[in-house]
């Protein structure tokens, strides 16, 4: 592995997950992978679980990690090419990124989408540019379509919890929310579903209202359901997120969003579901609490599993310098 942006970085998903899990049991096997290694990670936007879990999982495997909030502890960058840099920004991604890869060894990024322009929000100019001028491996943290060590932590959460010889069917259920939010999450949850029903280890279905349908790339081969009942019946794990709209871009729901608020009624249409969400969550909002503090959450287990999904990157990643 020389980056990770996507699924299509993962190589057999079955096996990365048996990576992850396999370190998960023995957490400080492959320390020497990382020794006189640094990781650098950089923010330009807020992180918890990203965050430590990235760090413990270069910790673990001997690596030595700087960490940067951009903006904060370094300049604001300029990613335009050609532009007099007569603004705001300091400095151009061209040497920050540049200089970056020469402190680094590899190096994480994190960055949201505005929101406000879809062709460029989409196009990833920005990881893009930063992976061309660093030199060095680069992982995404999340970038504006896609949370890939999100997405592998969900699998290997389901694969964990999962004790049935038959295939887990799974449901992504859009949520309410009060303030618009990016795609990236439920876009690489359902490229990574995609890919593992393609291997045969899942099936995979969608429940959203009408407008909110994400970019059909990332949709390929999911059953998509606009009635959340209808989408709830007999699923085994329910994977709840909000996004706001990609058709109207960056758009809140309009109408009344309360019926889409997941309870404990609503699961009764379910397999007994597992119940999912990558956090952090608003109480009573997106999720009710009483299906949170339930046998239902395994969203504390899924939040820990975060650093074997970033260690199995990282070893993959070390295994190929």
């Amino acid at each position: 592995m020389k980056k990770f942006f996507s699924v299509s970085d993962a190589g057999n998903l079955s096996n990365l997950v048996d990576k992850a899990l396999d370190i998960k049991s023995n957490p400080f096997a492959h320390k020497h992978l990382g020794e006189n290694k640094m990781l650098g990670l950089v923010f330009l936007n807020p992180s918890l679980r990203t965050r430590m879990s990235t760090q413990i999982a270069a910790v673990n495997l001997g690596m030595d990690v700087i960490v940067m909030n951009m903006g904060q502890d370094g300049w604001a960058l300029e990613t335009k090419d050609g532009v007099v840099m007569n603004g705001d920004t300091v400095e151009h991604v061209k040497e920050a990124a540049a200089v970056m890869g020469s402190y680094c060894d590899v190096i994480g990024l994190r960055s949201f989408p505005s929101l406000k322009d879809k062709v460029q929000d989409y196009s990833e100019d920005f990881f893009n540019k930063f992976n061309a001028y660093c030199k060095v491996p680069l992982v995404s943290l999340e970038s504006a379509t896609r949370h890939p060590l999100q997405s592998l932590t969900d699998l290997i959460t389901i694969r964990e919890t999962w004790k049935s010889d038959k295939k887990p069917k799974i449901l992504l259920a859009w949520a309410p929310h009060i303030k618009a939010l990016p795609q990236a999450v439920p876009n690489s949850f359902s490229e990574w579903m995609c890919k593992a029903q393609e291997e045969n280890l899942v099936d995979f279905q969608i429940a959203q209202p009408e407008g909110f349908e994400l970019a059909p790339s990332f949709t390929q081969g999911a059953s998509i359901y606009y009635d959340l009942q209808e989408g709830l019946k007999d699923v085994d794990y329910v994977y709840v997120k909000n996004w706001s709209s990609y058709e109207n871009y960056g758009e809140l729901y309009q109408g009344d969003a309360s019926p889409w608020m997941i309870d404990l009624e609503h699961l009764k249409a379910t397999n007994n579901a597992k119940v999912m969400h990558c956090l952090p969550v608003r109480r009573d909002v997106v999720l009710a609490s009483e299906v949170l503090d339930s046998d239902h959450s395994i969203v504390i287990q899924e939040a820990g599993n975060r650093v074997w999904a970033a260690q199995a990157v990282l070893k993959s990643i070390l295994e190929n310098i």
